[in-house]
């Protein structure tokens, strides 16, 4: 299975998943105009990855602001990594957020609540890369 690279854009983030390492990343902000266009190949290849999935799979979200429809698909992959650690496969996710920002913080624990993936949370420092 390939490796899934979307670049970043000033309102999509950076999608990152290797198949072969088991590493996802999802970075930066997600707030496209259409977000059933942006997320559909992001869903659709994660859910083949889950088929046959790498012997741990490491998810990790680094985002900056996403809205409700950007939302929903998140959610959705963490039902699809629920089901996976609900058949043994090693599964975590990784919630990267500065310490200051409640909000992510909150909206992190709030799906950590919803679904049964374990939940790391990670404090980053301000980035200025993430400026575009």
């Amino acid at each position: 299975m390939e490796q899934l690279v979307i670049n970043p854009s000033v309102k999509t983030p950076l999608i990152d998943f290797n198949a072969q390492s088991g590493v996802m990343l999802i970075q930066g902000r997600s707030i496209p105009q259409d977000s059933e266009t942006f997320w559909e190949p992001v869903l659709k290849w994660f859910y083949a990855y889950a088929v046959q999935p790498a012997e741990q799979t490491k998810f990790i979200f680094d985002l900056e602001y996403f809205n409700i429809s950007s939302s929903k698909r998140i959610l959705f992959l963490l039902y699809k990594m629920a089901e996976m650690n609900d058949h043994n496969h090693d599964i975590s996710v990784e919630w990267r957020c500065q310490d200051s920002d409640i909000d992510m913080r909150e909206v992190g624990n709030d799906y950590a609540c919803m679904v049964n993936v374990p939940f790391k949370f990670v404090d980053t420092k301000p980035s200025h890369l993430m400026a575009m």
